[in-house]
């Protein structure tokens, strides 16, 4: 069992960054691959960013590539999404979740379905 806490989500201006952190109970967190993912006010949730267990695979989407940086730091069983270069667009809560991935270090998940869990999400508001 993990539970997520997001956290960092507030308004902000467009061009300005924003540091989200995610926060995971349990001691088994170094097992998981870990994704952010967004969802606007009638839309659907969205991939974002997402790295395997070992945090050496990455992949994001198109429209945060080069924006987004996701890290984690195992010791501490947290996950980070630093975004730089908001645009309003870019408005959503935001969640991160955690996928078991015993049989690879390397794999990272780019769909919802292979998630395990998930935080309650956090507010990221980006006005222009």
């Amino acid at each position: 069992q993990v539970q997520l806490a997001e956290s960092g989500g507030r308004l902000v201006q467009a061009g300005g960054s924003l540091r989200l952190s995610c926060a995971a109970s349990g001691r088994t967190f170094s097992s998981y691959a870990m994704g952010w993912f967004r969802q606007a006010p009638g839309k659907e949730r969205e991939f974002v960013a997402a790295m395997s267990r070992s945090g050496s695979s990455t992949s994001y989407a198109d429209s945060v590539k080069g924006r987004f940086t996701i890290s984690r730091d195992n010791a501490k069983n947290t996950v980070a999404l630093q975004m730089n270069s908001l645009k309003p667009e870019d408005t959503a809560v935001y969640y991160c979740a955690a996928a078991l991935s015993l049989g690879s270090y390397y794999r990272y998940y780019e769909k919802v379905e292979p998630y395990d869990y998930w935080g309650q999400g956090t507010q990221v508001t980006v006005s222009s």
